[in-house]
């Protein structure tokens, strides 16, 4: 049987006096470092939270101007297309105008030659003439 005596007092201090010493000793300091370690990760967290939605925000920016930049070289590049396309149908119309004059400019030439030579053999018409009835006949038509 279960004698109840000064004992059983002692050990119910000796109990309480050991519950009082390890809360104090061992409990609360590990319940501190565990509060801190945890308000640690939270700070953490929400940091990479915070470096996270910078990082998106930035991305974000970076897209925003590559598409900016794109569309920027896109007009660029078509400005600078039909310029040349203007240039060069500038210098095909140039080419063709002064091909067209120098064409006409010969004809022009050609046409004189023409003219000089013909109007040469109708001065000289009379003398073939000449020249061939005497050769024909035998004999000098001169007279």
């Amino acid at each position: 049987m279960i004698s109840v005596d000064i004992t059983v007092l002692i050990h119910i201090i000796n109990m309480i006096a050991l519950m009082f010493i390890l809360n104090k000793v061992l409990y609360k300091p590990v319940i501190d470092i565990m509060d801190k370690r945890q308000d640690k990760l939270d700070t953490l967290s929400d940091d990479v939270e915070k470096y996270e939605r910078n990082a998106k925000n930035r991305q974000e920016k970076v897209d925003k101007k590559m598409r900016e930049a794109s569309v920027k070289a896109k007009e660029a590049v078509d400005a600078a297309r039909n310029e040349a396309a203007k240039a060069g149908a500038e210098q095909v119309a140039a080419a063709r105008l002064a091909a067209e004059q120098e064409k006409e400019k010969q004809v022009a030439q050609v046409h004189a030659d023409f003219q000089e030579t013909r109007d040469k053999l109708l001065g000289n018409t009379e003398v073939f003439a000449q020249e061939m009835a005497e050769k024909i006949l035998g004999r000098s038509l001169e007279g």
